[in-house]
């Protein structure tokens, strides 16, 4: 069986890729090869990185009677073992490595605990800004007075709707209990029967 190392066509219209193979030269073109020896991109923006070669195994395969093809020569005479250009190879190598995109660092989501009652966090802020404006105190004192007069107003506001929320609760414990709206006025119930 006469042996060839040549290219083996992957990839994609207008997209090539190929693996160096040794391979039977009866063998179709993309057929099954013996050996992968290394591969070659044409589409790399450096020249000198497209072709990636196993030097050991090519090697072995030249040395034991298998033939290249012209194209596989010219890379092999470049990136072989005493090849030409290795050392523009390596230097294209890192230079594509080194501006290689990378993804960003997944971002880490957290949940937001419960923050506390609204109230104690604006007594803070509140008490933090007073003492940085001391001058402006004594210009808001002519004015408290008339707060005051507001702020009694409001107490009894609070009141009469703090009252309302128990009367609607105490009606919705009596309906439980199955009260109706007439035992709430001092009368009997309709289904109750009379006491003896």
């Amino acid at each position: 069986m006469a042996v060839r190392i040549r290219l083996k066509r992957l990839g994609r219209r207008h997209r090539p890729f190929f693996r160096i193979c040794a391979m039977d030269s009866r063998a179709p073109r993309d057929g099954r090869a013996i050996e992968e020896l290394g591969h070659y991109d044409p589409m790399v923006r450096e020249t000198d990185a497209r072709a990636v070669l196993n030097a050991e195994r090519i090697d072995y395969w030249l040395g034991v009677g298998a033939l290249p093809t012209e194209k596989v020569a010219v890379l092999i005479k470049k990136y072989g073992t005493n090849g030409t250009h290795l050392e523009k190879q390596r230097e294209a190598q890192e230079r594509l490595a080194a501006t290689k995109p990378m993804a960003p660092p997944p971002m880490v989501v957290t949940r937001k605990q419960e923050e506390p009652p609204a109230s104690e966090e604006a007594a803070e802020p509140e008490a933090a800004t007073t003492e940085a404006v001391e001058p402006e105190v004594a210009a808001t004192e002519a004015v408290e007075p008339e707060v005051a007069a507001t702020e009694a107003v409001e107490p009894e506001a609070a009141a009469t709707e703090a009252a309302e929320p128990e009367a609607d609760e105490t009606k919705a414990a009596r309906a439980e209990a199955g009260e109706t709206p007439a035992a709430e006025a001092g009368g009997e119930p309709a289904d109750a029967p009379p006491e003896p």
